[in-house]
């Protein structure tokens, strides 16, 4: 970023240097400036069509606003400050700093976050992310995929046992031993979106006892989770 001084172009502002996920639409919020001020400061740029490193010219004085650091985010359904950190590649405690009179537990669909930029990476995940239920423990986790307890809480190392909550993000890890749950002379398989036992025992020919005693870690046979392992006995 430099000052009003270093480009003639940019006379009465200040310049700015486009980062990822920047939009002319994003900028104007976030230096609460319109987004004709934008365009016209900006005659010979193509705003569909932003680089990053492009340098543009930010019409007002001192570059400010809601977040001078980085870009602003809405918060969708579903949201967590796990899951928004993971999907910008931030740590928790450089958005948490950002964003200092949030409630990390209480966000609202449509409430505006600060993703600061230049932060760095968090660890990632070798196997694949779960978002925890209601009522659900590491314990009763690592029993629903087949892992052990000792696997479950190496991969999420950062992650205090006894607090989980519902929405919370944690790692799964690569399936253990033979597969991702017991499954002794049979298949594994994975679940699809609106799968239930009763539909893949008729996918497979499998009697529905044999597939729900074959799969003792599912509670609901009725409600399975897209994407959760299952044993398909032989």
């Amino acid at each position: 970023m430099a000052n009003q001084s270093d480009n003639p172009n940019c006379p009465n502002g200040s310049i700015y240097t486009i980062r990822p996920g920047d939009t002319l639409y994003n900028l104007s919020r976030r230096f609460e400036i319109t987004l004709d001020e934008i365009l016209n400061a900006n005659p010979d740029i193509d705003p569909n069509n932003l680089k990053t490193g492009q340098k543009i010219c930010i019409p007002v004085e001192e570059i400010s606003g809601k977040c001078p650091t980085g870009f602003l985010y809405t918060v969708v359904l579903g949201d967590t400050f796990f899951s928004i950190a993971r999907r910008f590649n931030v740590s928790i405690d450089a958005l948490t700093s950002a964003n200092s009179g949030v409630n990390p537990n209480q966000l609202q669909i449509g409430q505006e976050l600060c993703i600061p930029a230049a932060t760095p990476p968090v660890r990632p995940c070798p196997g694949r992310f779960y978002t925890v239920q209601a009522g659900e423990t590491f314990t009763s986790i690592a029993k629903k995929f087949g892992y052990t307890l000792d696997a479950l809480l190496i991969a999420n190392p950062g992650i205090e046992s006894k607090e989980l909550r519902a929405g919370q993000e944690i790692c799964l890890p690569p399936a253990p031993g033979a597969g991702p749950v017991s499954c002794p002379g049979g298949s594994i398989y994975i679940v699809k979106p609106g799968e239930t036992l009763f539909i893949i025992s008729q996918k497979y020919g499998t009697p529905l006892n044999e597939l729900i005693a074959a799969n003792p870690q599912i509670e609901d046979p009725n409600q399975l989770e897209a994407g959760i392992p299952i044993c398909i006995p032989s």
